[in-house]
């Protein structure tokens, strides 16, 4: 006859639940799994189709066209997507923290405005037309106007909302700028149009050069930030009571943003929504955590970035769709459908 065991004993020998950590720690290590995928079908997958036996004789063994097109197109373009991706996320990250605003994204500061405004001067007035010469032009707007949003915002008194408010204003005014200028020049637009609307096409190692000591920089902040913008989000009182240098931290959060989208925009592009969907659909199953909001979004944003860019070569074979149109289709009704889920919430 069996004998149940009592219930302190059975307490006691059932194993124990896994903690949330380490759920977490395991949930990270199948996100760089997936980007690893997802990075080997960006040099697998092509707008011309390659067999598998190709692509890899272009990797390891060929010098000549199928190495041209994996080794010098795909595996730049890879490598840029990746940087770039982790970019995007990462910044939208941290100015959602910043603004305390889950909807925010880096077009919210103007930072994508500038970048742009920057480069349609280049070409217009200056005679820039490559893209090795117009990614400093970028990369200098996105900076200059992620310091004028930071002063108009109030400098040291800066808050969430002055901040956003600074950056809706001069973002309307570039735009028009850019707008005025492309319209009145037939050259300038003819130069912009591809590079406007956001794409992983152009990439070569000279770019992947240039930005990546900045997007390196800019990681490595953003990811010490993780702990002070954990009590900003908490509010300003309770930040304070925590010990949190709120001036630092906000300054510190805006410059590695600034450097971060600045560098993948003067690279890419304008590309929207990654910024913005990536961590909000991380914070849905991390919490509101920055200490593993920030790796997560490291990891995933790639993971759509490059995901889309391969989708965009996909669709439209042998031509290819910029990665900038297809985060546009897929990022509209995702934003419309977390407007509407925190709206509702809300009521």
């Amino acid at each position: 006859m069996l004998v149940d065991s009592p219930p302190e004993q059975r307490a006691e020998t059932a194993p124990a639940p896994p903690t949330r950590r380490a759920v977490r720690v395991l949930g990270l290590f199948v996100s760089v799994a997936l980007l690893l995928l997802v990075a080997l079908a960006s040099i697998a997958i092509g707008a011309k189709s390659l067999p598998l036996g190709d692509v890899w004789h272009g990797l390891f063994h060929d010098t000549g066209t199928y190495a041209d097109i994996v080794v010098g197109d795909r595996i730049s373009r890879t490598v840029l997507g990746l940087l770039a991706g982790a970019a995007l996320g990462l910044s939208g990250a941290v100015l959602q923290a910043l603004t305390r605003n889950p909807l925010a994204d880096p077009g919210l500061l103007g930072i994508n405005a500038g970048a742009s405004a920057a480069v349609v001067t280049a070409i217009t007035y200056f005679g820039v037309t490559s893209l090795s010469g117009y990614v400093w032009f970028a990369f200098a707007g996105a900076a200059a106007v992620g310091a004028l949003v930071w002063f108009l915002g109030g400098s040291r008194g800066a808050t969430p909302v002055r901040l956003a408010l600074a950056g809706t204003a001069i973002s309307a005014a570039l735009y028009g700028y850019l707008q005025a200028v492309m319209i009145m020049d037939d050259a300038a637009l003819s130069k912009m149009r591809f590079w406007t609307v956001g794409s992983l096409a152009s990439a070569t190692g000279s770019t992947i050069t240039q930005v990546a000591p900045f997007l390196a920089v800019g990681t490595v902040v953003s990811l010490l930030l993780a702990r002070p913008l954990n009590a900003v989000a908490m509010g300003d009182d309770t930040a304070r009571a925590l010990g949190a240098n709120l001036n630092r931290t906000r300054a510190l959060a805006m410059l590695s943003a600034t450097v971060l989208c600045g560098a993948a925009t003067a690279a890419c592009g304008p590309i929207v929504f990654v910024g913005l969907m990536v961590p909000h659909v991380v914070r849905s199953f991390t919490g509101p955590d920055l200490r593993w909001i920030l790796p997560y979004a490291t990891v995933l944003s790639p993971v759509l970035l490059l995901g889309a860019d391969v989708l965009g070569r996909l669709i439209v074979r042998p031509a290819e769709l910029q990665v900038g149109i297809v985060t546009a289709v897929i990022g509209g009704p995702v934003f419309i459908y977390l407007v509407r889920r925190r709206r509702t919430a809300q009521l």
